[in-house]
């Protein structure tokens, strides 16, 4: 799958549980302001997916590959995204671009 698609799900998942979280609030709170509503689904949100992803980084940690597919799960998608390795570049040497040698 590509990394573009899990790294979606992987942040898509966690707002919907903040907005659920925050419907599950308000069913026994009544919060009128807009701005309070989005702050706490934000907050809820946040709080997710820092307490899922802790999981999952404590189960790479441990080798323990339930606790890390559980806590993936949850995210959204039992595994991290991993992306391609980029080969380091050579530095370019400025001298044929500048027309100068050695140090001014």
């Amino acid at each position: 799958m590509p990394a573009l698609f899990v790294s979606f799900m992987r942040t898509a998942v966690p707002f919907v549980a903040g907005w659920l979280l925050t419907l599950a609030v308000r069913a026994g709170v009544e919060i009128n302001s807009a701005t309070v509503t989005g702050v706490v689904t934000v907050a809820l949100g946040v709080a997710y997916y820092l307490a899922f992803r802790l999981l999952e980084w404590l189960g790479e940690r441990l080798r323990g590959t339930a606790l890390q597919t559980f806590a993936g799960v949850l995210l959204g998608w039992a595994r991290p995204p991993s992306y391609p390795k980029v080969p380091e570049l050579e530095p370019v040497n400025p001298e044929p671009y500048t027309g100068q040698t050695g140090s001014a």
